[in-house]
């Protein structure tokens, strides 16, 4: 049964930084690409980022320069580093494993 917890969302005030997490489990996860997604109330869920089995990354134009991806195979976790944050990033964000697995969500919230 694959499994992927996420963690490390929360409240942070404009400019500030947060750091997501994703635990997989049941998961070959050295062989997958990973990836996380966000969806903002009334909006569709949309792209933030992602990483290749290999290491590459992909992010979308509005995270670019401010979020990093990145993973720990020997951990099973891949990362969001979220720096300059912005009210119009909050949203729930889903970590996605390989093709068809997703966790929870995490709530993200940017506001004073």
């Amino acid at each position: 049964q694959v499994q992927l917890v996420e963690s490390g969302g929360g409240l942070v005030q404009p400019g500030g930084s947060l750091r997501l997490s994703c635990a997989a489990s049941g998961i070959i996860f050295g062989i997958n690409a990973m990836g996380w997604y966000r969806q903002a109330p009334g909006k569709q869920r949309e792209l933030v980022a992602t990483i290749g089995s290999g290491g590459t990354t992909n992010y979308a134009d509005a995270v670019k320069g401010r979020f990093t991806i990145s993973r720990d195979n020997a951990k099973n976790t891949v990362y969001l580093q979220m720096n300059s944050l912005k009210p119009e990033d909050t949203a729930v964000y889903y970590c996605k494993g390989g093709t068809r697995y997703w966790g929870q969500g995490t709530q993200v919230t940017v506001s004073s």
